[in-house]
């Protein structure tokens, strides 16, 4: 993935199953952590997007799981920009342990909304944004 942004993060006792096991559904979560420090990382946090009136609505999400994550390790959540496009943006995400091992890889497709929630084109000063993280 192109531009890269890593984020790490430890794995709290409340994101797990008795075993100790990452719940499978915490990986989208982790997949907005990693969305969310993208999005500052490009120098638009999205509480910014959000006052310029513009809502990314998820449309679309896909996980791929590899390994279970466990209790208390450190995990390194990878998020690039895969498309932005009129009325999309594709992010994609891997979900690692430290030395490289992909324990989860997915993507997510969100389409610009405004404040009534109708779908909008991508605001080109957006689109611009997202243009130069590739």
């Amino acid at each position: 993935m192109k531009g890269v942004c890593e984020i790490r993060e430890r794995i709290r006792y409340a994101d797990t199953d008795q075993m100790g096991v990452v719940h499978h559904a915490k990986y989208l979560e982790y997949f907005e952590i990693g969305r969310t420090e993208f999005m500052r990382r490009l120098g638009m946090p999205y509480s910014e997007v959000e006052k310029r009136g513009i809502f990314l609505a998820i449309i679309e999400a896909y996980v791929k799981y590899h390994k279970s994550a466990k209790y208390d390790n450190t995990i390194v959540i990878q998020t690039g920009l895969k498309e932005a496009g009129r009325v999309k943006v594709r992010l994609d995400y891997k979900v690692c342990y430290e030395d490289g091992s992909v324990l989860a890889e997915g993507y997510t497709v969100l389409a610009p909304v405004n404040r009534e929630g109708k779908v909008v084109r991508l605001p080109d000063w957006l689109r611009r944004i997202f243009e130069e993280a590739r």
